[in-house]
């Protein structure tokens, strides 16, 4: 090839990059159809079962570990803390919408109190509602109440929606939404939606953003059989489902100099729930400790 044909190829190739990628032939009518549809992709997944490795990067520096969790709408959570070496649970949370424990074996202490999104960061390090968190490890995006026409949508050359949304109190949400690669010739209302990235800005301050990727369809949690047949099945928490879930969640709170990844080793949808599984006594020989803060 000559030198000039060889340029023609590298101008072409740039031109292509510049136009990114073009919309689907059928393209959501609003920002309420956008959520909507990936709303109705993920309704069958009410919550996980999962093991990850949690990466921790803040004012202390990097903090690896594995974790065992449950994450369950609206805002049921328990997380387990591995310690390393296979050692054991060193670390246990459990919350619902109101209540907040964390037993510590390593320092001997139990904390209980709010739900609050400070208790929460006590184990998890992102300062945010449980319900937040629960949307995203859902794979879903927790959208700021607004008024119909407040929410705008616009298509990015990057291969998703980006809809904004303007709430009350000077806050606002940009969410990414990305239709999935073999849907791109369904009419809009058949294809399936993926949350790639959400911020929310409250006075142009950055609360948080989180970034979702990896998205993979996810199998279906099994009822809980008891081996000794003794006690009765426990059945699965939810519908039938196999909605994608994105492997890598990393959120930060720039505010708070807080960043944390979270990645999927093993996870399914709509786990047999026990009893007591988001609520967790006082170990024996622990030091009680009521704990509050200001989120």
């Amino acid at each position: 090839m000559t030198r000039a044909g060889a340029l023609v190829v590298v101008l072409a190739s740039l031109g292509t990059t510049a136009c990114g990628t073009r919309p689907p032939v059928s393209q959501v009518p609003d920002a309420r159809a956008a959520l909507e549809r990936l709303h109705a992709t993920q309704d069958c997944g009410l919550g996980i079962h999962a093991s990850a490795k949690i990466d921790h990067f803040g004012k202390g520096g990097r903090v690896r570990g594995d974790l065992l969790m449950f994450a369950l709408w609206p805002a049921r959570l328990r997380m387990d803390i591995v310690g390393p070496m296979n050692s054991g649970v060193v670390a246990t949370l459990a919350a619902d919408t109101t209540k907040f424990t964390l037993a510590d074996m390593r320092e001997k202490r139990f904390l209980y109190g709010p739900a609050s999104a400070c208790n929460i960061a006590r184990l998890t390090t992102v300062p945010m509602p449980g319900h937040v968190l629960v949307s995203l490890l859902r794979g879903e995006a927790p959208v700021l109440k607004h008024e119909p026409q407040a929410a705008t949508i616009a298509w990015s050359g990057g291969g998703y929606y980006v809809v904004t949304i303007q709430s009350t109190r000077n806050a606002a949400e940009i969410i990414h939404i990305a239709p999935h690669p073999s849907d791109f010739a369904l009419p809009w209302e058949k294809q399936r939606m993926r949350v790639v990235d959400v911020e929310v800005r409250q006075e142009g301050i950055v609360l948080y953003h989180a970034a979702l990727d990896d998205h993979r369809p996810t199998t279906m949690s099994k009822p809980q059989v008891d081996a000794e047949g003794i006690d009765p099945p426990i059945p699965v928490s939810g519908p039938v489902c196999q909605a994608e879930l994105p492997r890598r969640i990393h959120v930060e709170v720039p505010g708070k100099d807080e960043d944390v990844l979270f990645r999927y080793e093993d996870v399914t949808w709509n786990p047999p729930l026990t009893d007591g599984l988001f609520t967790q006594p006082p170990p024996a020989g622990m030091r009680v400790e009521r704990v509050t803060c200001d989120d």
